[in-house]
């Protein structure tokens, strides 16, 4: 199919009806509004279930009804509306259903603002629901690369049972970029053995995420962890970017993946051998690269439009081998190209000798830059 301009929210709407969503349930919040508005024009022209439900928290509870059946189903929201599904999240999780959730990131924490963020990481990348489970997350850094991911995510969820998130800020879901869509996949016609179905004559199905028995509980906890050492080794998803000869390394995902694409090639003007890892998949996160990077290379920079969320884990990987910087903006301001590159130069100078954590490194250069009451 041709190209076409499209909206990042719009487009992650239509590939979900073509990789065969069946129904929906969501309640409107910028900057994702786009996606639901899109759904309830598109899904009953289909001749699928579109609801707008009450609110977030009836949203993630009928899409728990719904994965029960086995059909494809979706939710979308942004940052506080997806804090109030965290229970119903966990909910499914501990029921083994597969579902999609989309989360477009807004500015926080409490209400904030509608500009675009990643403070979610750790909200979504570390569970905030209660309980032992992981999501699988995925994190596109282009309009075409929402849409490869939305279709996506629909098979993992099938084939693990499991919850996938699309993580993406604002800025994605509102930027128009040229992207080609897929064609429409078949709907499913047969119900898995495992899905309540109704269906006359058919063993009862009974699915639920109570479990009395703490020996019971705790072997199907096990069972979830060992599903999840699969997924570890088998769906581990990153782009790379001048690594080749790198001699330090630039990490972040999704906008501020992309913007740090930018600053990477502009220092690769000015002859620095800076590379990028790119993580899609956030949850796994690519471990065995990083700690494989963190062996060769003589520095890294973390970006993310955060406070240092995926910075804790890529200093957990790197185990101080090497001196790891961070470059954050924080409540949906979007970090300059100029502004990482400037980093980049700074930890590439013979004399960089950084001391402390480097969390409290970038606060201090904030606080200079912001000014003193900041």
């Amino acid at each position: 199919m041709a190209k076409e301009m499209i909206k990042g929210n719009t487009a992650v709407a239509e590939a979900a009806l073509r990789a065969g969503l069946v129904s929906y349930f969501g309640y409107p919040i910028t900057p994702q509004t786009e996606l639901l508005e899109h759904l309830a024009l598109r899904m009953p022209e289909l001749g699928r279930a579109f609801v707008q439900a009450e609110s977030e928290l009836g949203a993630i509870n009928m899409v728990y009804g719904a994965a029960c059946t086995g059909k494809r189903t979706m939710t979308s929201s942004s940052s506080p509306g997806v804090s109030l599904m965290q229970e119903g999240i966990s909910y499914i999780a501990g029921t083994e259903l597969p579902a999609v959730i989309v989360d477009v990131v807004r500015g926080g924490p409490g209400l904030g603002n509608i500009a675009p963020s990643q403070g979610d990481y750790n909200q979504i990348v570390h569970g905030g629901g209660h309980g032992e489970y992981h999501l699988l997350v995925l994190a596109p850094a282009s309009v075409q690369e929402a849409i490869d991911l939305t279709v996506l995510s629909f098979d993992l969820a099938e084939k693990y049972r499991m919850v996938v998130c699309i993580l993406m800020d604002g800025s994605l879901g509102q930027m128009m970029e040229p992207a080609e869509l897929p064609p429409f996949m078949p709907l499913q016609k047969e119900t898995p053995d495992w899905a309540v179905a109704g269906i006359p004559g058919r063993a009862k199905q009974v699915l639920t995420s109570i479990n009395i028995d703490p020996p019971a509980q705790e072997r199907y906890n096990l069972r979830l962890m060992t599903r999840w050492q699969e997924i570890e080794r088998h769906e581990v998803r990153f782009k790379e970017y001048y690594l080749d000869d790198a001699e330090y390394v630039v990490i972040g995902y999704g906008t501020a993946g992309r913007i740090s694409l930018s600053a990477v090639r502009a220092a690769r003007e000015k002859g620095l051998k800076v590379g990028l890892l790119r993580p899609i998949t956030l949850s796994p996160l690519p471990k065995e690269q990083i700690e494989q990077l963190s062996r060769k290379v003589k520095g890294m920079l973390v970006v993310e439009m955060n406070n240092g969320q995926m910075l804790e884990d890529v200093l957990a990987i790197t185990q101080g081998r090497i001196p790891v910087e961070f470059y954050g903006r924080m409540g949906g301001v979007v970090p300059y190209p100029d502004e990482v590159l400037g980093v980049i130069e700074a930890i590439t100078r013979p004399d960089y000798a950084p001391v402390g954590h480097p969390r409290d490194r970038w606060l201090a250069s904030m606080r200079e830059m912001l000014g003193t009451g900041a």
